[in-house]
């Protein structure tokens, strides 16, 4: 069934503001030209042909993602991962585009939903099989699969309860996407139950768990935070994260943990802002904090002074988790929020704070709650205090991550589930 004529008509009347988007918040003008050829054609050379092609919004879907695509490569097949956000893109080179892996691996843009232009990709790329992470659905783009005859899957799927009414609201859209679907592999069976009400086909639907559990930090920023900790002298620091952070967050945070700072120089604070185009407003709040800052962009490094270490980079996450004693995943303390994927500092035994708008991530908070395997702060001031509290107690920040380890371990087991699936397409 053909996408309405309505939504490609929006498309074509809001095509050029998002190219002066584009435009607008590309670093450089070779930045820019490059992205405008992956979204808008034409396309970049093709590496491999007949891929297992993943597309993967952000950061927090590459991760999630980053099990299966390392399975299948371990395996030899090419993979193709195409991303919306810039974040992503260089978290999925950061993971994949280097040896054994750079001559089966490519990533580039997801093009904009245009038919002729998703058309143009499919031929150009010639994809197996195409695998959507958790949300990410776009009309034109399941649309040509189907006429592509390229079997399409929706995996570690999650939808909330405020998406799924956004998503009712378009029925005429939502219901063909969801219907062009070859497999729904869904988080929880809330999500099952909301996908199936917006118009999936049951059959083809099944509830298998999240891969996010099955993740684990790549061992080469295991081995540079070893030494790193060596090289900057920081056996004697301890180490809070504010990780995936957004607008007011970091001054927030910074702001209530400046007394803290003051008191005990041995503490420095490693900020990771979500989005790269906040690094300067984030160094210029820590600035008029008079905090002492330094940035991993200028090849700084953690000083005997460093209050605030700005994580100015990209691709870099699972490092400064391995650096930290304490840590708070962001987009949680904002409004309206929805948090980020509490997992990864998990993962490497680091306690975690987070804030009180997680809805994003529902069942799997409520889960690291219940089993007292997480700190929740209703306000920045608790949220502040819960990171010194997990700095000063140390034996309750073992148990915290004792605790969230339990979980992990009971839940893990959907990557091979996934495999299971995916394995019958190729």
């Amino acid at each position: 069934m053909a996408t309405p004529f309505w939504y490609n008509a929006v498309l074509a009347i809001v095509k050029p503001l998002y190219q002066w988007r584009i435009k607008k918040r590309a670093q450089n003008v070779q930045a820019y030209q490059q992205e405008s050829l992956e979204r808008f054609g034409p396309f970049q050379a093709v590496k491999n042909q007949h891929t297992i092609w993943f597309h993967v919004v952000s950061v927090g879907e590459t991760n999630a993602a980053q099990p299966l695509i390392e399975h299948y490569l371990k395996l030899g097949h090419p993979v193709l991962v195409t991303n919306t956000t810039k974040t992503g893109q260089a978290r999925a080179k950061s993971l994949f585009l280097k040896a054994p892996y750079e001559h089966l691996f490519q990533a580039v843009y997801l093009p904009a939903d245009q038919k002729s232009l998703v058309a143009a990709f499919f031929h150009q790329y010639q994809p197996k099989m195409l695998v959507l992470v958790e949300t990410e659905l776009w009309p034109n783009l399941i649309d040509q699969a189907q006429k592509s005859n390229v079997p399409c899957l929706l995996v570690n799927a999650r939808l909330s309860e405020k998406s799924a009414n956004g998503y009712g609201k378009v029925p005429s859209l939502t219901r063909p996407m969801l219907k062009g679907l070859k497999q729904l592999l869904a988080q929880d069976t809330a999500t099952a139950q909301r996908f199936i009400a917006l118009g999936a086909v049951a059959s083809v639907t099944q509830v298998v768990g999240s891969i996010k559990f099955d993740i684990h930090a790549p061992e080469q920023f295991v081995q540079q935070a070893q030494q790193f900790k060596q090289d900057w002298n920081l056996a004697q620091r301890q180490i809070i994260t504010i990780a995936s952070s957004h607008a007011p967050e970091e001054q927030q945070l910074l702001g209530a943990l400046k007394p803290y700072l003051e008191q005990h120089p041995e503490i420095a604070v490693i900020v990771v802002p979500r989005h790269p185009e906040r690094f300067d407003e984030v160094f210029q709040a820590a600035q008029r904090l008079n905090l002492t800052t330094q940035r991993r962009s200028l090849g700084q490094t953690i000083q005997a002074d460093t209050q605030v270490y700005l994580a100015d980079s990209m691709g870099e996450m699972w490092l400064w988790y391995a650096l930290s004693d304490a840590c708070f995943v962001g987009g949680s303390l904002n409004q309206p929020g929805g948090g980020h994927n509490i997992l990864e500092p998990m993962a490497l035994d680091v306690p975690t704070v987070i804030g009180p708008n997680y809805f994003n991530f529902q069942s799997i908070v409520d889960e690291f709650i219940d089993a007292k395997a997480l700190l929740v702060g209703p306000d920045v001031t608790q949220v502040a205090e819960l990171l010194m509290q997990c700095l000063d107690e140390p034996e309750m920040a073992a148990e915290i991550s004792q605790n969230a380890k339990v979980i992990m371990q009971k839940n893990s087991g959907s990557l091979q589930k996934h495999i299971a699936v995916i394995d019958q397409y190729i």
